[in-house]
């Protein structure tokens, strides 16, 4: 695939860590050609993670991630700490960078633990090695001199050997359909959806079912009935976006299968029969309980935000709860602490890599909260979770 037409979630997550000036941004800038990150002799220039999509050869399309030193100090820096750590969620390679003149440090040796306990592939880059003598190097550790260039070809190479060419273990929908098969898409178009493009899960979602060699018909839920009409054959198959289930369900004919975007990326990216049974815990919520809804991505709410209000609207409806105790998180945003939480409604996904996103429900599972996600939640409140699922006999 090409830099612009692979999604952020799509590609490698490389994450650089280390100490305090250890060179990670002239590192960053060695391997880019690029005056990516900015380098200063001043402790503690990258305060935040910071992340650019681009081209790495020979690996291809990746992200990188700088991060705030593993040695930074204070109240604030114990938080960008504690943001270096997350970054981990997110992290397909890690590049642990250890300056040759200190040596590899308690920082770094904690890192590399937990980099070990999550299965990352890793490696050790000794830097400044124009300036001090580096180890003696293995399998898992190299030295490079950002200043001189020396390594740097190498490092790439071994970053490129440490990428597997793994798969999401489920593909958005292609192993559901046959070509030839007609697959209609439900879109709406209201204040909440973005101007003039897609949202991100309907776009893979059409060009995955073209390259199965699928006809996709796209309209909004008002035009669905006069599409389905038009047909002179029934489709394989109705997508809707989660929010207009409800009205979709009346419409479509109960001999024609239908799911959500949100479902099919529970599958692709998450556990779809650990967020089924989650959904399911919706009939357990007493008032006074925490529920959390969780979005992995960022943006501007607006009135009829599906997360902030649409969700849970429904939750109440259908709970008849209306004491319910509704936290919200978004982005790199996910409690350390779920112990608190009775349920927690995460969205589809879309923006995060299926590392991350089962990193979630591994929390979640480890703390012995049902998780589900928006579209199998709004399922369950539709009271059609099980004719969502129809085209998933095995769950």
């Amino acid at each position: 695939m090409s830099l612009n037409s692979t999604p952020s979630a799509d590609r490698v997550h490389i994450g650089i860590f280390g100490r305090r000036n250890a060179g990670k941004s002239s590192l960053i800038n060695a391997l880019t050609g690029q005056q990516l990150a900015i380098v200063s002799d001043v402790a503690g220039t990258t305060t935040d993670p910071v992340s650019k999509a681009m081209e790495l050869l020979p690996l291809g399309p990746v992200v990188i991630i700088d991060t705030a030193g593993l040695d930074d100090e204070g109240e604030l820096g114990g938080l960008r700490v504690k943001k270096t750590y997350q970054v981990l969620n997110k992290t397909d390679i890690a590049l642990l960078v250890v300056s040759a003149e200190e040596g590899i440090s308690q920082e770094d040796t904690r890192l590399l633990e937990r980099i070990k306990d999550k299965g990352i592939p890793c490696l050790t880059v000794y830097t400044k090695t124009d300036l001090a003598k580096a180890p003696e190097t293995d399998a898992d550790s190299i030295v490079v001199s950002a200043a001189t260039g020396e390594g740097i070809h190498e490092l790439k190479e071994r970053i490129a050997a440490l990428s597997k060419e793994e798969k999401p273990s489920f593909p958005i929908i292609a192993d559901k359909v046959q070509s030839g098969d007609r697959v209609v898409l439900v879109v709406p178009i209201d204040s909440a959806a973005p101007k003039g493009r897609l949202i991100l899960p309907q776009q893979q979602t059409i060009r995955e079912l073209l390259e199965c060699g699928c006809t996709v018909l796209v309209c909004r839920e008002t035009e669905l009935e006069g599409t389905l009409a038009s047909l002179k054959e029934p489709p394989r198959l109705v997508i809707t976006d989660s929010q207009a289930f409800g009205k979709v369900a009346k419409i479509v004919p109960q001999d024609v299968s239908l799911t959500s975007f949100s479902i099919l990326f529970s599958r692709h990216k998450g556990d779809l029969p650990e967020q089924v049974r989650g959904a399911r815990a919706l009939d357990t919520l007493k008032n006074g309980d925490r529920v959390l809804i969780s979005e992995g991505c960022t943006h501007h709410r607006q009135c009829g935000d599906i997360g902030t209000v649409k969700l849970p609207m429904m939750i109440k409806r259908y709970t008849g709860l209306e004491d319910l105790k509704l936290e919200f998180t978004s982005g790199t945003e996910f409690p350390d602490d779920l112990s608190g939480y009775k349920l927690i409604i995460h969205c589809g996904g879309c923006m995060l890599g299926e590392r991350e996103m089962k990193y979630r429900i591994q929390c979640a599972r480890d703390a012995g909260i049902p998780i589900t996600n928006y579209g199998v939640c709004l399922a369950q409140c539709n009271g059609i979770l099980k004719r969502s699922l129809d085209i998933f006999p095995e769950i």
